[in-house]
C-alpha cells in the first residue's frame, strides 16, 4: 500500500486511500451498458441498487450515464446531462459514501461537480481529443480527485505497452498540473479493456506495478476489470459468468499495488479483497 491519502468534502463525507483496498460499485443508469444496461435506469431502481452495493461493501458509487461499451456511439453533453439529472441529486442525497461520475465530457463533469459529486472518473485521462485540457480545468476548478484512465484509439503498439502507458500518464499529469489541479487529487487507471488487445490486457495485468511510480512519485491505482471482454475471450464466458475471474484479477491487482477496485459484483469481490488485504497484513 502507498502512503495514505485522506479526502474530505464539504458535505461531511470522507475517503481514505492507502489503508485498505477500496471498492467502487458501478451504477450504470444507461439503457445500453455492455453488462447491465437498462437494469438500474429508473430512480427507484438506481437508489435500491446503490443501497445494496453500499450494504455489500462499496466505499464509492460510480454513476455512468453513457455507455462506454465497445462500439458505443458518443452522445452530446446535453443529452448526457439530461439523463444524469434525473438520478444525480437523489443519489447524492441518499448515498452515505462518496459518489463519482463516469464521464469524459467537461460540461457533464462541471454539472455533476456543481451538484456536489465527490470524484471525477475520466476514461480519456484528460486527453479527450475533442476537448483538449477542458476536463483538467473542471477538476482544478473544484479541486476534486479525478481518475485518469489510459486510453487510445488504436490497439496496436510499436513499443512496450507499459512504456507507452507511462508516457500517456506523464502527459495527463502535466495537463492536470498546468490546469492547477493538486497532485494529491490524481488517481491513475490502466484502462483494462480500452485501446488494448486481449493479449495486451493480460500483459498490462502482468505488469501493473510498472505504472505505480511515475518519475519518482507514487499515485493510487484504480483497477477496472469487472466482466470485461478480455475475461470472456480468454475463458470463453458470457458477461453474466465472469465474476470469479474478475475476482482473480482484483486479487492480483491488490498484490501488485492497486488501491481501488471498480466492480459490478460488490459483495463477492469485496470479500475476496478483504481476505487478500488480511493475508497481506492489512488490519480490517
Amino acid at each position: 500500500m502507498m502512503s495514505k491519502r485522506v479526502y474530505k468534502w464539504s458535505d461531511g463525507k470522507a475517503l481514505e486511500i492507502g489503508s485498505r483496498t477500496l471498492i467502487m460499485g458501478i451504477l450504470n443508469v444507461t439503457p445500453d451498458s455492455f453488462s447491465d444496461g437498462g437494469k438500474w435506469n429508473t430512480i427507484d431502481g438506481a437508489l435500491k441498487h446503490m443501497e445494496e452495493m453500499v450494504a455489500a461493501g462499496a466505499d464509492i458509487i460510480d454513476i455512468g450515464a453513457e455507455s462506454s461499451r465497445p462500439g458505443f456511439q458518443t452522445m452530446s453533453a446535453a443529452e448526457e446531462i439530461e439523463r444524469l439529472s434525473q438520478f444525480l441529486e437523489p443519489i447524492l442525497k441518499e448515498c452515505p459514501v462518496p459518489v463519482s461520475i463516469d464521464t469524459f465530457k467537461a460540461e457533464t463533469a462541471d454539472y455533476a461537480a456543481s451538484k456536489g459529486v465527490h470524484i471525477l472518473n475520466d476514461i480519456w485521462g484528460l486527453q479527450y481529443a475533442e476537448e483538449p485540457g477542458e476536463m483538467a480545468k473542471v477538476a482544478a476548478k473544484y479541486q476534486l480527485p479525478i481518475v485518469m484512465m489510459h486510453n487510445r484509439a488504436s490497439k496496436e503498439y510499436n513499443r512496450d505497452i507499459m512504456d507507452s502507458m507511462v508516457d500517456f500518464f506523464r502527459r495527463s499529469i502535466a495537463i492536470a498540473q498546468e490546469a492547477g489541479l493538486k497532485e494529491e487529487n490524481i488517481i491513475l487507471d490502466p484502462g483494462i479493456g480500452f485501446g488494448k488487445t486481449v493479449e495486451g490486457n493480460l500483459y498490462v495485468m502482468q505488469n501493473l506495478e510498472k505504472m505505480k511510480n511515475i518519475d519518482g512519485k507514487e499515485y493510487p491505482i484504480l483497477l477496472g476489470t469487472s466482466r470485461k471482454s478480455f475475461i470472456g475471450n480468454t475463458l470463453n464466458l458470457p458477461v453474466e459468468e465472469r465474476m470469479e475471474a474478475t475476482g482473480a484479477t482484483c486479487v492480483m491487482g491488490i498484490m501488485k499495488g492497486c488501491e481501488i477496485m471498480r466492480v459490478h459484483d460488490v459483495l463477492p469481490i469485496s470479500r475476496m479483497c478483504r481476505i487478500t488485504d488480511a493475508i497481506m497484513g492489512v488490519k480490517l
